[in-house]
């Protein structure tokens, strides 16, 4: 795909269902199918979406998936058949036998691409149920466009999306789990990381309740502009929007902050 292409991403806003790999599984293909029919080149999930996020972290560690295993291999096979890339979340078993939030991306060949642990934990229930990653967030190719992988509570976290952003990122998408009573990310967050960075952000939710949780839904891709492109209500949804070449251009004109850095006056330690 050449430069000059706009991407098309759907976010799959969803009720989370816990313990459900069967039917989530199947829930995935069918969002697949209708990405496909919507000529999605990107379908983005929320974050734990094939396990559900309210796990303990026994029940984190019974559903885990380990690298290229049989969910692994599962989605690869929807992707390729359906011919849309796809960025989901599940837990996955390491090889020391640690249990992380992960994301993974596939293209629509079903090659994997990446996958990123979750490094910035949220709250008891994250903490219990699995460990902090300990590398440093992707910025992958998916057709033609440089994307920056983050997952829920990491993308209110300046730094990481200024990393993303200086390693050349058009765009950050991001798996979450966030709840009703934080839409303060939605309403000023998002926009700002959008503004100050000077990238697209796909922010993909749950919807609906999942035990004492209440997910606030609101699924949103912003453009550098901090223009909301499209955003999903609180019900069950799959919305979708172009990245273009020329909105990030002109942007980048207007808000020239990445260019204007200083980075030689943080390294004494401003920062």
């Amino acid at each position: 795909m050449g430069l000059t292409k706009d991407l098309r991403i759907a976010l799959w806003q969803c009720e989370s269902r816990t313990g459900d790999v069967p039917g989530n599984m199947a829930r995935l293909d069918a969002a697949l199918e209708e990405s496909a029919r919507r000529s999605v080149d990107l379908l983005v999930t929320p974050e734990m979406v094939v396990s559900g996020y309210s796990l303990d972290a026994e029940a984190a560690r019974h559903l885990a998936d380990p690298p290229g295993g049989a969910i692994a291999e599962q989605v690869r096979s929807m992707a390729r058949h359906h011919r849309v890339g796809v960025l989901y979340g599940c837990a996955e078993r390491g090889r020391e036998g640690l249990v992380y939030n992960a994301i993974r991306c596939v293209d629509r060949s079903g090659t994997p691409v990446a996958t990123h642990h979750k490094t910035h934990l949220f709250g008891d229930l994250d903490r219990g149920m699995v460990t902090p990653g300990a590398t440093v967030p992707p910025v992958v190719d998916v057709g033609g466009w440089r994307l920056g992988l983050l997952t829920c509570y990491e993308v209110e976290f300046p730094e990481l999306v200024r990393s993303l952003a200086v390693r050349g990122a058009d765009a950050v998408c991001v798996p979450t789990a966030n709840m009703i009573e934080y839409d303060a990310v939605q309403d000023v967050l998002l926009r700002a990381r959008a503004l100050e960075n000077q990238v697209f952000v796909a922010y993909a939710n749950y919807c609906g309740r999942e035990g004492d949780l209440v997910y606030g839904g609101r699924s949103e891709i912003v453009a550098p502009t901090g223009e909301v492109r499209v955003e999903a209500g609180r019900e069950p949804d799959l919305v979708v929007a172009d990245l273009d070449r020329s909105t990030l251009a002109r942007s980048r004109l207007r808000y020239p902050y990445l260019a204007d850095r200083r980075p030689d006056l943080y390294r004494r330690g401003w920062l």
